[in-house]
């Protein structure tokens, strides 16, 4: 038994790691290899135009202060192409559902066609329509009707960064 205990251990010793040594006082500095990389400073960023535009009656004809918008919206998109965007139509809830869900997507299809013109590519716009389902006044008045018959610009993002401006413009 004393022979088995004495072998186990002499195993059990041979396996101990060895002490780390002390640290020098003046360590080497780490080769440029394993040098960490100095930090970059993040791109500036700027905030995506959001908004809506507004419709008259039975209408998908732009409005002078909607193209106003949709010209600044096409400029910023054909900037930054990594950005995309959906268009949601929305109709107030005088006439059938089937008429306000084409209604809604006539008024989409025109933001984005006009978006187009401007600079942004058709593949950065996507359109839907919710005809009157999603009302963003409650009434059955000509206000709340006013307020519900337009376009949402929803991005896919908040923020996108800031492109760095080129010598040659």
């Amino acid at each position: 038994m004393k022979v088995v205990v004495a072998v186990a251990m002499v195993v059990a010793c041979s396996h101990a790691q060895p002490a780390p040594e002390p640290a020098a006082a003046n360590p080497q500095p780490a080769s440029k290899a394993e040098a960490a990389p100095p930090p970059t400073a993040a791109a500036p960023t700027v905030t995506v135009p959001t908004g809506s535009i507004y419709f008259d009656f039975d209408s998908a004809d732009l409005k002078p202060q909607a193209e106003e918008f949709l010209t600044r919206l096409g400029e910023f998109m054909a900037k930054h192409p990594e950005l995309k965007l959906r268009i949601e139509g929305n109709c107030d809830e005088r006439g059938s559902e089937e008429y306000n869900i084409a209604l809604g997507q006539r008024r989409a299809d025109a933001a984005k066609k006009y978006l187009v013109r401007i600079g942004a590519r058709d593949g950065q716009i996507t359109t839907v329509s919710y005809g009157e389902d999603r009302p963003r006044a409650k009434g059955h008045d000509e206000e709340s009707w006013r307020q519900n018959r337009r376009d949402d610009f929803i991005p896919d993002r908040a923020t996108v960064q800031e492109k760095p401006v080129s010598e040659n413009g």
